[in-house]
C-alpha cells in the first residue's frame, strides 16, 4: 500500500536528552534509567543529525541527507546497532522544526520518493524542514531481500492454479522461501515491524532537536502513526494519516478487502477505457473485463519473454495493474502500457508501472547484496530489487499475531480461495498468496491488534477517500473510533488511493492543520475533483 503521490515517473517508483537521563516517554518506554531496571537508551537520544548534501546523480541539489542510528534490538541498547538513512529539504523560512513524512508501504523506501515527489511537499517548507527516512530493512537502512531461490518459490506458488489440489506442497514451499528470506535478510529480520519503527521514529524526532513529533503518514503509514500516537501520546505534534489502515483486521481480511477495492477500480479503469478507440479491449464494458480475466489466464499458462531475460506472467500483470490503478491520473499510461502488450507483446511499458522489471527478478544486483557492514548504510546500488516485497511481506507478518497451523489452513484454503475469487477473479489469487506468505516466519507481535486504542493525544486528522482501492474508507471510520476523541476524520469523496496529492481541498486542509493548526470539523468533507473527460 504505497501511496502514489504523484503521476511522475520518479515518485510513482517508486527534545533533547539531559545529561542525568530522560523521563518515562510515552506508554512507559524508557529513554534512560539510570538504576538499571530498564534499558538505557541514553545515547541514542542524545545523538544529533549531521546533514549533507545527497549523493547521487539523480539526487535534486537541494535535498540534504544524514542518518540516525538506533539499536537492532531495543531490550539490548548495548548490543549491535543500524543507521537509518534520513533526507530532507530546509524550511524556506525560519524553520519551526521538522515534519516528518512516511510513504507507506510497509516497505518504500523515504529517502527516494521524497527526492522524486518534492512537488507536493514544498508548501510544507514555509514552515518546516520536510523530512523523510527509510525505515530498518527498507532502502538503505539494512535492507532484508529474500534472493533468487526464494523469488522463484514464491513464484512458482503465485502460478499455481491448483494450490487447493495440494495444500500441503504449497505450504511447504511457502516455509522454505521464510527460511531462505531469513538467510539473506541477515540480523535485521527478527526486529523489523511497526512497533519498532516507531521507537525509531522517537529517536529520529529526539535527534533531528524536535519537542514532539509532527508527522505526515500515507497508507501504512498511517499504521505506524497509529502505533506512535499509542507509544508516545505526550509527544504527539501534528498528525495526519491519509489513507487510514486498518488495526485490528487480520491478514486474511486484509487481501480480501484490498481485492474488492482493487476490482472495483479495474472496473472504473475499464469503464473509462471502452469509451477511447484506443482501448485494446473493444467497447463494452463486460466484456473488456471478461478479456482481461482471459489475459492474465493465458500469460499464467504462456509467459511472453521481456528484455531483462526473465518472463512476464500473469500474475506480474495483474501487480502492474494494481500499482496503475492507485491514481486516475495513471489511466492513459495503463491504456497505453495494455495496448502495446495485447497488440504488440510488448511488456516494457507495463513493467514500468511495476517497477521496472518482471516479478522479483533482478537485474544486475545480486539478491541479498543489501547487508550494511555492522548496521551501517549501503550504498544504493547495493540496495536489493525484491526489497520492496520483501520487506512489506517481513513488515506485515511481524504485525499479525496470527499463525493458523497447517492442518487448519489446508481446511480453510478453499474456502478463502472462493471468497478471494468473489471478491476479485483478477486480483484475488495474487492477494491470497500473499495472505499465505507469513506461513513459516515467527508469530507477530499482538500489540497493534491489542493496545492501539484509546489514545491520549492531541487532535490527529485522519483522511478517508471513498474510493480508495487499497484502504477501504471504513477503515477510516473504524481506526478513528479506535483510536478515540483524538481522531477527527475528513471525507474525501473522490477516487484514487489516499488524497494528499490528488485532491486540491484535502491538500489545503492538511497544510492548514499542519502549518497553522488549523482543524477542520469531525466528518467535514472534500467533494470529487473535475470528472475525467
Amino acid at each position: 500500500m504505497l501511496a502514489k503521490l504523484s503521476p511522475r515517473p520518479t515518485a510513482r517508483r517508486c527534545a533533547i536528552a539531559s545529561a542525568a537521563g530522560l523521563a518515562l516517554l510515552g506508554a512507559g518506554l524508557p529513554a534512560a534509567s539510570p538504576d538499571g531496571s530498564e534499558p538505557d537508551l541514553s545515547r541514542f537520544y542524545r545523538q544529533k543529525v549531521t546533514w549533507r548534501k545527497c549523493e547521487g546523480m539523480e539526487m535534486p541539489k537541494d535535498l540534504q541527507c544524514g542518518k540516525v542510528t538506533v539499536p537492532l534490538d531495543y531490550a539490548k541498547p548495548r548490543g549491535p546497532t543500524l543507521d537509518l538513512a534520513l533526507a530532507r529539504y530546509r524550511a524556506t523560512v525560519k524553520s519551526r522544526g521538522s515534519v516528518v513524512l512516511n510513504f507507506g508501504g510497509p516497505g518504500g523506501a523515504g529517502v527516494g520518493e521524497l527526492a522524486g515527489g518534492a512537488e507536493d511537499f514544498m508548501g510544507l517548507t514555509d514552515g518546516y524542514d520536510v523530512v523523510s527516512f527509510d525505515p530498518r530493512g527498507v532502502g538503505r537502512s539494512s535492507p532484508v531481500s529474500c534472493g533468487d531461490d526464494a523469488e522463484q518459490s514464491v513464484l512458482v506458488t503465485a502460478q499455481d492454479s491448483e494450490i487447493t489440489a495440494d495444500p500441503r506442497a504449497v505450504l511447504d514451499r511457502i516455509r522454505e522461501a521464510a527460511a531462505t528470506c531469513a538467510k539473506h535478510s541477515g540480523p535485521v529480520l527478527p526486529h523489523i515491524g511497526t512497533v519498532n519503527a516507531s521507537r525509531d521514529l522517537d529517536v529520529m524526532r529526539q535527534a533531528l532537536g524536535d519537542k514532539k513529533l509532527n508527522y505526515l503518514g500515507f497508507s501504512y503509514g498511517t499504521r505506524l502513526g497509529a502505533v506512535y500516537a499509542a507509544q508516545f501520546p505526550k509527544k504527539v505534534g501534528r498528525f495526519v494519516l491519509d489513507g487510514v489502515d486498518t488495526l485490528t483486521e487480520p491478514l486474511s481480511e486484509q487481501g480480501v478487502a484490498g481485492a474488492a477495492g482493487q476490482q472495483r477500480a479495474l472496473e472504473d479503469f475499464l469503464d473509462w477505457c471502452v469509451k477511447d478507440i484506443a482501448c485494446p479491449f473493444g467497447t463494452d464494458a463486460r466484456s473488456a473485463r471478461e478479456e482481461v480475466v482471459r489475459l492474465v489466464e493465458s500469460l499464467d499458462e504462456d509467459p511472453v519473454p521481456t528484455d531483462f531475460g526473465g518472463e512476464f506472467t500473469g500474475q506480474d500483470l495483474v501487480g502492474a495493474i494494481g500499482q496503475a490503478l492507485y491514481s486516475e491520473d495513471l489511466w492513459p499510461t495503463l491504456e497505453r502500457a495494455l495496448a502495446s502488450l495485447v497488440e504488440d507483446g510488448d511488456t516494457r511499458a507495463l513493467l514500468g508501472l511495476s517497477g521496472g522489471r518482471s516479478g522479483w527478478r533482478g537485474s544486475g544486483l545480486r539478491a541479498g547484496a543489501g547487508a550494511g557492514a555492522n548496521g551501517g548504510l549501503v550504498d544504493p546500488e547495493e540496495v536489493p530489487l525484491d526489497n520492496l516485497p520483501a520487506a512489506l511481506m517481513a513488515i506485515n507478518c511481524a504485525d499479525d499475531p496470527d499463525r493458523p497451523g497447517a492442518d487448519r489452513i489446508s481446511r480453510d484454503l478453499g474456502r478463502l480461495r472462493a471468497a478471494y475469487e468473489e471478491a476479485s477473479p483478477v486480483f484475488g489469487r495474487y492477494r491470497l498468496i500473499e495472505y499465505l506468505m507469513c506461513y513459516g516466519r515467527p508469530k507477530g507481535t499482538d500489540f497493534i491488534r491489542e493496545k492501539v486504542r484509546d489514545v491520549r493525544a492531541p487532535k490527529m486528522l485522519l483522511v478517508g477517500t471513498r474510493g480508495d482501492p487499497a484502504t477501504p474508507y471504513r477503515w477510516t471510520v473504524q481506526t478513528a473510533r479506535r483510536l478515540g476523541d483524538s481522531a477527527v476524520v475528513l471525507d474525501n469523496r473522490d477516487e484514487g488511493h489516499t488524497g494528499y496529492a490528488s485532491s486540491t481541498c484535502v491538500h489545503g486542509k492538511v497544510d492548514a492543520f499542519l502549518l497553522y493548526g488549523s482543524l477542520p470539523p469531525d466528518g467535514s468533507s472534500c467533494g470529487p475533483e473535475s470528472d475525467r473527460d
